[in-house]
């Protein structure tokens, strides 16, 4: 049974010195024995850690005291997929090159699994409009896998999201889009970006980690690709065979 605890976390909320808080946060995981890495930002943190559990879980209810609406996705593993710990400080924990989108200041309407699901089920909102979901991730993993139908306009780096999202706008409008992306990160930016557009844009909740654990592989054709040794992940959230 797998027994290493992996976790991925992210919250957009300002911190005033990132830098001080680097070297807390570093002795903190290092203490705990983790492995992975944590960025700061003014405008969050981002993270992906793993170690033995109670060292993870503990970890990650020490940040709550600072951080409390921090929600953590956790998957396992038989062994560490990082081979060390950094803890940088980044200008975005997700860069977009778009300063005008500040997730800080206010986040985007977002949308469950389980609303999402009942959308896909039915083909259309609860309003009757067409839905349409917009993977905002590089091309090279949504190769790995995808939602069913999902946009893929073959980006191979998320600070080319905003221009394609504004060359495919036409394609949107007066539909309900739905932004989604690993963990949640890019999509919450996507989505206000793809709102300041004037579309009726939602980011999907928890990302597509949070529908695997809400809503397995529904609407879903493929894996996840996650950045560290495992490779991707099915919709059981278990490392792909041969990863």
């Amino acid at each position: 049974m797998a027994s290493v605890l992996n976790v991925s976390a992210y919250l957009f909320t300002r911190i005033d010195d990132p830098a001080a808080l680097r070297p807390v946060l570093r002795d903190r995981a290092t203490g705990a024995g983790l492995r992975g890495t944590i960025l700061l930002a003014e405008e969050g943190i981002n993270l992906f850690l793993a170690g033995e559990p109670d060292a993870v879980r503990a970890f990650v209810d020490g940040l709550r005291v600072d951080f409390p609406a921090l929600h953590a996705k956790e998957s396992w593993s038989d062994a560490v997929p990082f081979g060390r710990l950094l803890v940088k400080v980044k200008r975005e924990i997700i860069r977009m090159d778009r300063p005008e989108v500040r997730p800080q200041d206010g986040r985007a309407p977002a949308v469950s699994p389980a609303t999402l699901r009942r959308w896909l089920d039915r083909g259309a909102d609860d309003e009757g409009r067409e839905v349409v979901l917009v993977d905002t991730r590089n091309a090279f993993e949504v190769d790995y896998g995808t939602f069913s139908g999902a946009r893929d306009w073959r980006i191979e780096r998320f600070t080319q999201f905003p221009d394609a999202a504004s060359a495919h706008r036409d394609e949107l409008d007066g539909k309900t889009v739905v932004s989604f992306c690993t963990g949640g990160i890019r999509c919450e930016k996507a989505a206000l970006y793809l709102r300041d557009q004037g579309l009726d844009a939602y980011q999907l909740d928890g990302g597509i980690l949070g529908w695997f654990a809400a809503e397995g592989n529904a609407h879903w054709d493929g894996d996840c690709f996650v950045f560290d040794e495992r490779e991707a992940l099915d919709p059981a959230l278990s490392a792909r065979a041969g990863a």
